[in-house]
């Protein structure tokens, strides 16, 4: 068993990095985003690869993709606020 959603979440968020404001690319700042992100989509999960493999496709429709990219924009955002990695915040001067 296993949570496609999270597949889809791990790519899209290294495609978005380059237009997130001042992204921190460290590991753990990277999760967060991912964790933020996953918190606020329905989860997709499967057994067998054919449940996989439709799951994805379904999740390749353009509603659903741009609902998981505003979920990772807005990580970014919260996490760039309030990095957990000690990096100053983009917020702060």
């Amino acid at each position: 068993m296993r949570n496609v959603m999270e597949d889809v979440v791990k790519r899209m968020v290294n495609e978005l990095k380059a237009s997130a404001a001042d992204p921190c690319g460290c590991d753990l700042c990277q999760e967060d985003v991912m964790v933020y992100a996953l918190n606020r989509l329905q989860p997709h999960y499967v057994v067998t690869l054919k449940g996989e493999v439709l799951s994805k496709l379904e999740m390749n429709a353009d509603q659903s993709r741009a609902d998981v990219a505003i979920a990772i924009m807005e990580g970014y955002e919260a996490v760039g606020a309030s990095p957990r990695c000690g990096r100053r915040s983009a917020t702060k001067s």
